[in-house]
């Protein structure tokens, strides 16, 4: 007699085979030739060790492919389709990556329908971000409180838009699954090697808190990750190397400050903007000095404000001031609501010259 586990492995496998020949069908008829891993559009997918993990099948599940949500996730009836995950997977891994182009993702529903049984799901990147250009993982965690058995229900949303804002064709994705959870009995020693207040399950395996994961909650998560070195050492706070600094140890320490809008970028190092150099940025690339505000972007050239033009903005004339004048001045400006004449004119318009 089979157990719930070999149960649920053996619905995996019979399920999984009819979707892969549908998504191989789909791949083959969009683009026989490129993998979607490498391709230049978006790609959305479940990992092989995860897909191994629930059918014993080695292989990819993709849910988006070249940009495109495949027919199968849209199917009314897909859900219906999908066993219950096992209360033995505590988490699903998925690897994404947006290619060439800009998206943006938003999972606006994480959200537990029975949170008797199952806290919402957390998952390891913001809520909120921009899909990462080449191949990253993240996580769904599906966190079991231990206090009962059961099967919980549980929904995910996402949804994907392009640079401008357009939803992806298919998006937002609406999941409902079901996830079992098994009653936790006390292990006093099981849950000494659980560290950051996780706690054993019923199969000795830690479930770890929000923040944390690894086989015994000792690694934190920090999204985005520490850049140059840096070490998560508690979730979302980077410990960062000598030289660097910021929330995610994304800039440097600079002994002397970089000038002219330069940014330091690792220890003592300084990049400039366009038309300076130097260490610290203190050279400009324009010998003579740009004029009427502009600012230097080339060997000499400058970048000049409306009005003004020239290698270095010296031609052009400022816009004068407006004029609270009823009628504009001839030859001079409307100081006060009258006309301030200029040297040599005379007259309530500054129109008459003085011979």
């Amino acid at each position: 007699m089979l157990n719930m586990y070999t149960k649920y492995s053996v619905m995996w496998t019979f399920n999984l085979m009819v979707l892969i020949l549908n998504i191989e069908i789909v791949i083959s008829r969009n683009d026989p030739k490129n993998d979607p891993r490498s391709n230049g559009d978006l790609a959305l997918w479940i990992d092989e060790k995860q897909v191994k993990m629930f059918s014993g099948m080695s292989m990819e599940i993709y849910a988006i492919v070249n940009g495109n949500v495949l027919p199968y996730i849209l199917d009314p009836n897909f859900e219906k389709y999908l066993p219950v995950i096992p209360s033995e997977v505590s988490y699903v891994n998925f690897t994404w990556k947006a290619g060439n182009k800009k998206y943006y993702y938003h999972f606006d529903r994480l959200q537990s329908y029975d949170e008797s049984i199952l806290e919402a799901p957390v998952i390891s990147i913001k809520t909120k971000g921009r899909v990462p250009r080449r191949p990253k993982e993240f996580s769904i965690f599906l966190p079991c409180l231990g206090n009962s058995s059961g099967i919980a229900k549980f929904g995910i949303g996402l949804l994907i838009e392009s640079r401008k804002g357009k939803p992806l064709n298919g998006t937002p994705l609406r999941l409902k699954l079901k996830k079992e959870c098994a009653q936790r009995n006390p292990d006093p020693e099981c849950d000494k090697k659980c560290a950051n207040q996780g706690r054993c399950n019923h199969e000795k395996i830690c479930q770890c808190p929000e923040g944390y994961m690894g086989p015994y909650c000792r690694t934190a998560l920090c999204y985005p990750q520490c850049m140059n070195g840096g070490n998560c050492t508690s979730p979302g706070i980077c410990s960062c190397p000598p030289g660097f600094q910021g929330r995610h140890c994304e800039g440097g320490i600079c002994g002397e400050k970089c000038l002219n809008g330069g940014k330091c970028i690792q220890k003592d190092t300084c990049e400039c903007s366009k038309g300076y150099y130097g260490p610290h940025c203190e050279y400009s690339r324009c010998i003579i000095p740009c004029l009427n505000g502009g600012k230097c972007k080339a060997v000499n050239k400058c970048r000049c404000p409306r009005g003004f033009r020239g290698d270095h903005c010296e031609i052009g004339r400022a816009k004068p001031a407006r004029s609270n004048c009823q009628l504009a001045c001839k030859h001079g400006t409307c100081v006060d609501d009258a006309c301030s004449c200029d040297p040599g004119w005379y007259g309530r318009l500054c129109h008459h010259m003085i011979m």
